[in-house]
């Protein structure tokens, strides 16, 4: 329990310390690592000489042709290899899931979305309906009543049918 604390500066000589000798670890890794460049250079790419007569150019480029086609068989074995084990791995994931048990599908969260938006995403740049159908309909102005524009203020109207000679007006008038 009795631990002490490290000065201030103890703590900055170690940590200056630590940062030398993780510098001089990069250095040396670069240099291992350029090295080992050149020997697989060295090894596997071999210094060139141009010919200098057309039948040895020739000579050479068929060599240089085979050579490609070799690394491209190589190189379409090993993408065959990748994608086979990619779908064995795939394959064992799902297995795998199999005998945990039942697959929890997750809750998901829910969008609002206007069905322009919804088009915009699924169709890209092509989306140029628009689906506002409020904005397609057509306007229609109302027809306004005979009889409203006759009568003008209902105040009057009223007054004129209230009572026994109102409903008799209104007899002579419809007859």
């Amino acid at each position: 329990m009795s631990e002490k604390k490290m000065s201030t500066s103890r703590r900055n000589q170690l940590k200056s310390l630590l940062l030398q000798i993780g510098q001089l670890m990069l250095e040396q890794e670069a240099l291992e690592a350029e090295e080992e460049k050149m020997r697989y250079m060295e090894e596997n790419c071999p210094s060139l000489s141009v010919p200098d007569s057309v039948l040895e150019l020739q000579e050479l480029c068929r060599k240089l042709h085979k050579q490609l086609d070799l690394v491209d068989e190589e190189r379409y074995d090993i993408e065959a290899k990748v994608s086979k084990s990619s779908k064995e791995i795939d394959d064992l994931k799902i297995k795998i899931q199999d005998l945990k048990g039942k697959f929890k599908k997750p809750v998901l969260k829910k969008v609002r979305m206007s069905a322009d938006a919804m088009l915009a995403a699924l169709l890209g740049s092509k989306h140029k309906v628009s689906m506002d159908l409020r904005a397609n309909l057509k306007q229609v102005k109302k027809e306004v009543k005979e009889e409203e524009k006759q009568t003008g203020d209902w105040r009057k109207s009223i007054e004129d049918k209230a009572g026994m000679d109102g409903r008799k007006k209104m007899f002579e008038t419809e007859a």
